[in-house]
């Protein structure tokens, strides 16, 4: 497993339910270290066993807690550098949605060694839309339903994003409605600001 996941999963449950927790996550999934490094590969064991811990320290399922870490990684300050990066997709939610494909492409623009997930985006109405995803991260899907829900709060429109399940071939399925374009003001974003890096 590439070490930007586990990174990020480290990163989301110390931001959010402190360094203490994060401790105990540590202890409960028997690392033998308290840090995970983004440029190294780990065993796909320890991403569960972390993600195995958090579920028993948190009393959460795991697909709610890797939803809740889509969230953070678009909402949370530490992650602007990366919400910035999203919001390259497009002037409106639409237009990110239709660049979500291309999103794979760029992530090995910056680190060739990525293969982090392949993403099929088709189109079933003007606003109707069944997106594919397949990772070497179990429940990846439920990461990006919480991204595309909070990027959906973020360009100000309404959106109803729902987890499929699998389908036969090993993908997870995404179904998105995009039931207005335009429904709130949206967060403030200029191409022109400065682009910082992830505070890891």
């Amino acid at each position: 497993m590439h070490g930007l996941i586990n990174r990020s999963i480290q990163c989301f449950l110390r931001d959010t339910y402190g360094a203490g927790a994060w401790v105990q996550v540590v202890r409960g999934a028997g690392l033998g270290f308290d840090s995970f490094e983004a440029m190294l590969t780990y065993d796909p064991v320890l991403t569960d066993a972390v993600l195995d811990a958090a579920t028993q320290l948190l009393g959460r399922s795991r697909d709610s807690i890797l939803e809740d870490l889509g969230s953070y990684l678009v909402s949370h300050p530490n992650m602007h550098g990366l919400r910035r990066l999203l919001r390259f997709g497009g002037t409106t939610y639409a237009d990110f949605l239709q660049s979500l494909e291309d999103l794979p492409g760029r992530a090995r623009l910056a680190l060739p060694d990525a293969d982090l997930l392949a993403l099929d985006l088709r189109d079933r109405s003007p606003t109707d839309y069944t997106l594919f995803c397949r990772s070497d991260l179990s429940g990846a899907g439920h990461v990006l339903v919480g991204i595309l829900r909070a990027m959906a709060d973020d360009y100000g429109a309404l959106s109803v994003v729902d987890h499929r399940g699998q389908t036969p071939d090993g993908q997870e399925e995404i179904a998105i409605t995009l039931a207005e374009g335009a429904f709130s003001a949206g967060r403030s974003f200029d191409l022109a600001q400065n682009v910082a890096a992830p505070r890891w």
